[in-house]
């Protein structure tokens, strides 16, 4: 493997050696932009990870509070349903009251 590396190397220095000096610039010129073009989709591309990111890191923190909402909600719902079986609870016993005087004639 190194020594294909050796020889690759060796024959792209020779064949840079024998073109000419325009060539050789334009080349230069073409492998600085590529460069160039490289860097920016690269930058790009950590730019579009994190604004990815943070629109993840939204969506969980609205999820999040969507979640406590509902939770609130739910403790709401509870607490009316448990004030509602209550009060229901106390109607019974107010009519049971009503309706009961001790006497076994009248009951």
């Amino acid at each position: 493997m190194r020594k294909i590396l050796i020889a690759t190397a060796a024959i792209g220095a020779l064949s840079l050696a024998a073109c000419s000096q325009q060539t050789q610039d334009t080349t230069e010129a073409a492998a600085s932009s590529a460069a160039d073009d490289m860097g920016a989709m690269a930058t790009d591309a950590a730019n579009a990870v994190n604004d990815a990111s943070d629109d993840a890191a939204a969506a969980a923190s609205n999820a999040g509070d969507a979640m406590a909402d509902a939770a609130a909600d739910a403790k709401d719902a509870a607490e009316s349903a448990a004030d509602a079986a209550q009060a229901a609870a106390n109607d019974a016993a107010n009519e049971l009251a009503d309706h009961t005087d001790g006497n076994q004639q009248t009951n």
